[in-house]
């Protein structure tokens, strides 16, 4: 399935900066950030249960925001992207 998790950390606190970049860090090991707090994550229903889980024990509820939209498969290959964007490779072969 294809997804785009989109985050808004409140960080205005040093607790707030920390909770950010580990967002960031949670997102960037399942998808391809295309923005500062924008991902388009390729994954399975398990592997979304597990970010999601993951997600909601670094997020305080009532400062920040997280939204997950499902989206068609193949919507991200048919992206139009202006200025600096790139396409994201989500399909290429990984090479460790």
């Amino acid at each position: 399935m294809e997804i785009l998790l989109t985050y808004d950390v409140h960080t205005l606190t040093r607790h707030g900066q920390r909770r950010l970049r580990r967002m960031a860090a949670l997102c960037e090991g399942y998808g391809t950030r295309v923005q500062k707090s924008v991902f388009e994550i390729v994954c399975t229903d398990a592997q979304l249960v597990t970010l999601l889980h993951q997600a909601q024990t670094i997020a305080d509820p009532g400062e920040d925001s997280i939204r997950v939209y499902h989206v068609p498969a193949g919507t991200f290959a048919k992206a139009a992207m202006i200025g600096t964007a790139n396409a994201a490779p989500h399909r290429d072969p990984l090479i460790f």
